[in-house]
């Protein structure tokens, strides 16, 4: 039995049903850096980031009492603990069996950090948030601005060098036509500025396609997206998940994009930060309104850009277009939600956020 488990590939992880571990493959002891010897026997939560080492002898008990499957037969994306402290992004399966000392689970475990996999796996959610970024910012900003704004602009530029050259002989004749054109002039002007927020307005009621999901889950895939490629290496990354506030009505694709940005704005900050602390928490508000906080140990915003932190085309990076907290603001605010920033308690920045739950959200706004 353990000559066919050090076949697969990937980590393979058998546990019994409280939850110590079993058997141990040459794969997982890879994957992870622990020794068969050094875990057997051990609770396998010690291959889990918070929350989940902190929940997991919990969720078995509760499948063994209700035998109702949260990811048992189903799988998910998720993270997963190194032995050295740094966590990756998995794709997690799990079996259950029956074994002479009684029930027990297998765990199938692919590593997504650098496998040729991950764009198989994630390829679909990658193409989806790509495409709400694309709409969202430039087919919609640069494509309509720039016909819309043309003739608005155009008419500003001969009006006001008709009024300069006119200026050349200011008799009261052409003084005339000079505050005639700048009449124009300022009349072309209001009408650019109303393009822009017919702009606006629309792109903030776009239609969402709202259902009823897990925050949960919607969180753990936007992170192992933000740890591919190795981004989350030397990161101590920690989730502090209200379990009551779990399922929210939001169009989980835009919820994603918003998460996954607010993450890897984190890492970035935090490049070159001698302690790389992360950490996502949720929080109950007013009004049925779940609250997610995204903490880190970064340098820090400044006051001054923070004010001007959510409009479009302000950033704080120097190749950066400053598109992307617009994208989360306009996500956000689409939700009827409200998005802002604060120091954060790790000594870095804290961005915060609001959305629907479930139990109360109107499908219909």
């Amino acid at each position: 039995m353990h000559a066919l488990i050090d076949t697969v590939p990937d980590a393979m992880v058998v546990i019994d049903g409280e939850g110590s571990i079993r058997s141990f493959s040459k794969g997982a002891e890879e994957m992870f850096g622990y020794g068969e010897a050094d875990v057997q026997g051990e609770n396998v939560s010690l291959l889990m980031p918070s929350p989940d080492r902190e929940n997991h002898d919990r969720y078995i008990r509760r499948y063994l009492t209700t035998n109702e499957p949260h990811i048992i037969g189903i799988g998910r994306v998720t993270t997963a603990r190194h032995r050295n402290g740094n966590t990756f992004p998995i794709k997690l399966s799990i079996g259950e069996i029956e074994t002479a000392e009684g029930q027990g689970f297998v765990g199938y475990i692919r590593d997504l950090t650098e496998s040729h996999a991950t764009e198989r796996e994630l390829h679909t959610l990658q193409s989806e948030l790509a495409h709400v970024s694309r709409i969202s910012s430039m087919g919609s900003l640069a494509t309509s601005l720039a016909h819309e704004l043309n003739q608005p602009l155009t008419a500003v530029a001969n009006y006001a060098n008709a009024a300069r050259d006119l200026l050349d002989e200011p008799g009261e004749e052409n003084m005339a036509l000079i505050r005639e054109a700048l009449e124009q002039c300022a009349a072309e002007a209001l009408r650019a500025g109303q393009i822009v927020h017919r702009l606006r307005d629309f792109i903030k009621r776009g239609e969402t396609e709202r259902q009823i999901v897990s925050l949960r889950r919607i969180i753990q895939e936007a992170a192992a997206l933000a740890l591919m490629n190795g981004d989350g290496k030397g990161v101590d990354f920690e989730t502090r998940l209200d379990a009551s506030l779990d399922k929210v009505l939001v169009d989980p694709v835009q919820l994603q994009q918003v998460v996954l940005n607010l993450l890897r704005n984190a890492l970035e900050a935090m490049l070159e930060s001698p302690h790389r602390q992360l950490r996502v928490i949720t929080t109950a508000t007013e009004k049925a309104f779940v609250e997610v906080t995204v903490a880190d140990s970064g340098p820090g915003l400044d006051s001054k850009i923070a004010d001007h932190l959510f409009h479009p085309f302000k950033s704080t990076k120097s190749d950066g277009m400053g598109l992307g907290l617009s994208i989360c603001h306009s996500i956000v605010q689409s939700h009827g939600g409200k998005i802002w920033v604060e120091p954060s308690d790790l000594g870095g920045t804290a961005f915060h956020f609001t959305v629907p739950l479930a139990e109360t959200g109107n499908g219909d706004d």
